[in-house]
């Protein structure tokens, strides 16, 4: 499983929240050698390096409210040109609606790329509360992650079908060891 890709691959981790998205990205990042990027890092890191779009997402953030499509759009972009992302990117947590897997797409047409594959890490919803009930954290309570997943139902789960009808989409069994799904992915994305 180890070693780094030998061709490009520019893919997105889709799934509902407590599938598995955020230790699947790193785990992948180490297997092929390219960076896993998470909406929550992009935003951390651009204040925290003070770039002028760190500055206009701290005082967004600070004021409690979301990071619009277009703001978002730019700290992706942004993410996308620093150097590790040149042989490719895994990201987690983006685009989470229609609208802004349409801007990914003009902002990668205009970098001369495009997506490779969309993993879809498939987990049922039972199994998501359980795992988020393990976890016992304060925001963790079952009817705020029932919550979560409706919003993910009205605004994310459209993607599926999105990137299914592109021939992008690579459904995975989420309800599995870690290990088994990783190695899964990565022979996916390898294929």
């Amino acid at each position: 499983m180890v070693g780094a890709l030998d061709h490009q691959i520019r893919a997105v981790l889709l799934g509902a929240p407590g599938c598995g998205k955020g230790t699947q990205a790193q785990r992948l990042a180490a297997a092929l050698g390219v960076p896993a990027i998470s909406t929550g890092e992009m935003l951390r890191d651009a204040v925290a390096r003070k770039s002028p779009l760190g500055e206009q997402v701290e005082h967004v953030m600070a004021s409690g409210r979301l990071v619009d499509d277009g703001l978002m759009a730019e700290v992706v972009s942004e993410r996308l040109d620093r150097p590790d992302a040149r042989r490719g990117f895994l990201l987690d947590g983006y685009p989470r609606t229609l609208p802004q897997a349409e801007t990914l797409d003009r902002l990668l047409a205009r970098r001369g790329e495009r997506l490779e594959a969309v993993v879809y890490l498939d987990v049922p919803e039972e199994v998501l509360v359980r795992r988020a009930a393990e976890r016992r954290r304060a925001d963790d309570r079952e009817e705020v992650v029932r919550e979560r997943l409706e919003v993910y139902r009205r605004q994310t789960e459209p993607l599926v079908a999105h990137y299914r009808e592109r021939g992008l989409l690579r459904p995975i069994d989420g309800d599995r060891p870690v290990g088994e799904i990783t190695a899964d992915i990565v022979a996916t994305l390898r294929g």
